[in-house]
């Protein structure tokens, strides 16, 4: 099949890279606009696109997806589908209406569970088992479209959001191929998604990220995995903002000693912080203006006074 790719950030650079080593033809790539990065502002390509340019691809990078010429060009290359990752526009229907089998989103999810722009960090967050990915043809509503397939993964103790989403990525970049292949030979259906079990993950803000000493230890472990590594984990401490890596949640019978919320205790090996249950260690912290490092080489150089707290 003739395909228009659409994807931006690097969590859709698998599905492209597996669609580029398919039986099927990439006519073009649909991306947001280059945008400034770094410290001299200078525009950048998204992941998606620096892809496409090694290729030799038509690179489409509309302002707006409803754009006149943009809708034009894209029925110029007739594309028979356009699969999508992580494209970030919303698509009116004068573009769904343009490819005979519709734009076939990959979404880091088994929907209908977890709908929205952050789904991996919600499962985490959520305490999830298991969640996965599916592919299901955009309609209208956010991520309501019926289902073509799905692969699941398990959920690990220690996964971060960025961890986690690696591996979808590389899973979910088959199940895109498998399901174009399916749509060319007319041996996949779209299944409606149940009415049961809608879940919504709207985009994790730099306020969500904040951490809360006041939740439980596996609260705010959960927590911390599910903005790592965006838009990071934080707290404060002596009125200036300090970001925390992944925590190592301590269990009730450890005999750690009792902690109020966000309360530090400098041990020789190790450094906790208090939750409404029992402690937890800290990984990495990062205060402002400073580099990542082990909390006991942040303790020291901060030489905590006791009673001192993350809040």
């Amino acid at each position: 099949m003739r395909l228009v790719f659409a994807g931006t950030p690097e969590p859709a650079v698998p599905t492209l890279r597996a669609l580029l080593a398919s039986q099927h033809d990439v006519v073009g790539v649909v991306t947001r606009p280059d945008a400034p990065a770094g410290r001299g502002r200078k525009l950048v390509r998204s992941p998606v696109g620096a892809l496409a340019d090694e290729h030799g691809i038509e690179v489409l990078t509309p302002a707006r997806a409803d754009d006149p010429q943009f809708l034009s060009r894209l029925g110029e290359l007739a594309p028979d589908a356009c699969p999508v990752v992580a494209y970030g526009a919303l698509l009116k229907q004068e573009a769904l209406d343009i490819p005979a089998h519709g734009w076939v989103n990959l979404h880091f999810s088994l929907l209908p569970a977890w709908r929205g722009a952050a789904p991996v960090q919600a499962a985490i967050g959520a305490g999830d088992d298991y969640t996965g990915a599916s592919t299901f043809r955009i309609v209208p509503e956010l991520d309501a479209g019926p289902v073509f397939g799905v692969v699941t993964e398990r959920i690990g103790a220690t996964d971060t959001a960025g961890a986690l989403l690696g591996r979808l990525a590389d899973s979910g970049a088959e199940l895109m191929v498998s399901t174009m292949d399916g749509l060319a030979d007319g041996t996949v259906t779209a299944v409606p998604q149940p009415a049961d079990g809608v879940s919504y993950a709207p985009k994790v803000t730099v306020d969500d990220a904040r951490v809360r000493f006041d939740r439980p230890a596996l609260a705010v472990d959960r927590h911390i995995r599910a903005v790592t590594p965006e838009p990071g984990a934080w707290a404060e401490f002596r009125d200036a903002r300090c970001k925390l890596g992944p925590v190592l949640p301590l269990a009730a019978d450890s005999g750690a000693p009792e902690l109020a919320p966000g309360q530090l205790l400098v041990e020789r090996k190790r450094v906790l912080a208090g939750t409404a249950t029992a402690p937890v260690e800290l990984g990495e912290v990062q205060a402002q203006g400073k580099k990542r490092m082990a909390a006991t080489d942040w303790a020291r150089g901060t030489r905590i006074e006791h009673g001192e707290r993350l809040t």
